[in-house]
């Protein structure tokens, strides 16, 4: 009843999972992500197991064949398990059990495996497969671009509700005190993958650092842009020099959290101002 994609990036070092089911709140069961340790989708009655037990078992420096094989071999029900696992070194591998319901299956690759059950058929899985493989971009742009392909190629017979992404990185997360880099779930919702990249650029907005080239003094066009629509939210009055200016958009950056995107005085992302424009 679900479909999955996990994968890593070795250049930045990133682990991560994009899976979406008919079924609520499936974020809260398939993913499960470490920094240097490694990633697992459990799934297909689940065994939320398999998450912990797999992670001690990389920590011990098994491979993921090898994970495979020993958290299923101890597990009276693995024929009705399916689960897909990457290792610390990127060594991907999948599993799906004889009695997981048709059409199931996974496909591994280079830096990646997925896997689905209660399918339309098998392009769901070779849709998931090929995207990931010929996307560029971050883990995160590629799996949900895999996820999403492998909707359009049929996904889960029964339908949508549900999808999650979780990425992790050694100190990726909020204020750099965690791993987890990307952590987003849609858990109810007619169409839960269009709804996860959503919020998924929501996500890069807040918290992703502003690119250089999207970074502008404030003056000419920039500057009567920027005045017009402080003006419009009601952070500035009449009257405007550099330092009301400059006021204004600290407190409107700090109310509308994008404190990651906070430039010297003077400048300002133009991706905030787009923001702002839309608002």
């Amino acid at each position: 009843m679900t479909f999955s994609i996990v994968g890593y990036d070795p250049k930045e070092k990133e682990w991560g999972v994009a899976v979406q089911s008919k079924f609520l709140g499936v974020g809260a069961v398939v993913p499960f992500a470490k920094a240097g340790i490694g990633v697992v989708a459990t799934q297909s009655y689940a065994n939320t197991a398999y998450g912990p037990e797999a992670f001690q078992l990389f920590s011990e420096g098994k491979l993921a064949e090898e994970v495979i094989e020993m958290i299923t071999s101890r597990d009276e029900d693995k024929d009705l398990r399916q689960v897909g696992v990457i290792d610390a070194n990127g060594n991907a591998a999948s599993f799906t059990g004889e009695k997981c319901y048709d059409w199931a299956g996974g496909i591994v690759g280079e830096h990646f495996a997925a896997q689905g059950n209660i399918l339309v058929d098998e392009q769901t899985v070779q849709a998931m497969a090929k995207t990931f493989q010929e996307t560029s971009g971050t883990l995160a742009e590629r799996l949900l671009a895999a996820l999403n392909a492998g909707q359009e190629a049929g996904g889960d017979s029964r339908g949508q509700q549900s999808a999650a992404l979780l990425v992790v990185k050694e100190a990726g997360g909020y204020g750099g005190y965690n791993d987890r880099f990307i952590d987003l779930r849609v858990d109810d919702h007619p169409e839960p993958i269009k709804e996860l990249i959503r919020v998924f650029g929501l996500q890069q907005l807040y918290f992703a650092p502003a690119k250089p080239d999207r970074m502008a003094t404030i003056e000419g066009h920039v500057k009567e842009e920027l005045v017009a629509h402080l003006r419009r939210h009601g952070y500035l009055e009449l009257y405007v020099d550099e330092e009301s200016i400059h006021k204004a958009l600290t407190r409107y950056i700090h109310t509308e959290n994008f404190e990651a995107r906070e430039l010297e005085r003077g400048k300002i992302d133009l991706d905030v101002l787009d923001y702002m424009k839309k608002q």
